[in-house]
């Protein structure tokens, strides 16, 4: 099988070699306050578990003020315990409210972790308690007005049918009057003269002309 690679990042042998003497500096700082043993070692892991936590709260997106108060609190303890080791505090002689702070300090990080794993938690579950917005339905058109129904047209009335012979009259009536005064009939003469309806006359007179 082929070794894979080993890639190097200066970043994180940075982020390494400063979190050693870090930790070194905080272990010494312990002792000299008379926290001798395996002791002096469980300090720096706390300062340090401390801060990640911090950092894991600050990176939830969740409510930051707590992330950021305990932040500055475990930096503060880093930050102070490695200027003191830098030659501007005498590890052997060290100062009676440094003593206290280092006995005090396992009770500040116990309680700074217990809140922000807690509050995490608690934030994490009211979250997913939250019911998810009902999506809106989108608003249903207007139906359109309905139109009236168009009135069927009535049919035209059929012409009746007119029998031959009558026509025949018809035709002769007509020669009658219009010898006797010049004018075609009209169609009220004409029917008064065959004596038939309005209707049956309108027709004949239309196939005299």
């Amino acid at each position: 099988m082929r070794a894979l690679p080993v890639r190097l990042d200066a970043v994180l042998v940075q982020a390494v070699i400063a979190a050693a003497l870090s930790f070194a500096h905080l272990h010494d700082l312990a002792s000299a306050a008379g926290q001798h043993g395996w002791k002096a070692w469980a300090y720096p892991v706390s300062v340090d578990l401390l801060l990640v936590v911090a950092w894991r709260r600050l990176r939830s997106g969740g409510a930051k003020a707590a992330g950021w108060c305990w932040f500055l609190v475990a930096l503060t303890a880093s930050l102070g315990a490695n200027v003191s080791t830098a030659g501007l505090l005498d590890l052997g002689a060290v100062p009676a409210w440094l003593r206290i702070l280092v006995a005090g300090w396992p009770a500040v990080a116990f309680l700074g972790g217990t809140l922000l794993a807690h509050g995490a938690t608690a934030d994490t579950t009211a979250a997913g308690r939250e019911p998810a917005p009902e999506p809106m339905a989108p608003e249903a058109p207007a139906p359109a007005p309905e139109l009236p129904a168009a009135e069927p047209k009535p049919a035209p009335p059929s012409s009746p049918p007119i029998p031959p012979a009558l026509v025949t009259l018809a035709r002769k009536v007509a020669d009658e009057h219009r010898t006797r005064t010049g004018t075609p009939i009209d169609t009220s003469t004409l029917r008064a003269r065959l004596g038939v309806p309005l209707s049956l006359a309108e027709a004949i007179a239309a196939q005299l002309t």
